[in-house]
């Protein structure tokens, strides 16, 4: 039973960590690979502030690395399975839009294939 309270642990702080559009925009943003914190700001069309802070969050959940270069910082995605997760849900959800009659262009173009 303790090995299923931790999955289930595990599962809830990644539900947890991405119940934020912003931070599914970020991990959108770097699904082609590292990009300076101004690049992801540009991407995901918020406040440097407000990035900052979601990226700095998910880099303590180990969800993304980051590097510095002078004064430039640069993130990365560091663990796949969040991508894999995201990639789920959203096919779920697009399929479920679709069967709704709804647009799926949006949640179709979520998240490329690497």
């Amino acid at each position: 039973m303790n090995e299923l309270n931790q999955l289930f642990e595990k599962v809830s702080g990644y539900f947890a960590l991405l119940s934020e559009p912003t931070r599914l925009k970020i991990l959108h943003a770097l699904c082609d690979g590292e990009k300076s914190v101004t690049d992801v700001v540009t991407s995901v069309d918020s406040t440097q502030a407000n990035v900052s802070r979601h990226l700095n969050t998910m880099y303590r959940a180990g969800v993304l690395g980051r590097r510095k270069e002078g004064n430039m910082v640069y993130y990365v995605i560091s663990d796949e399975a969040c991508v894999e997760l995201c990639r789920t849900v959203c096919t779920q959800i697009a399929c479920s839009m679709e069967e709704q009659n709804i647009s799926k262009r949006a949640v179709r173009d979520f998240m490329p294939l690497a």
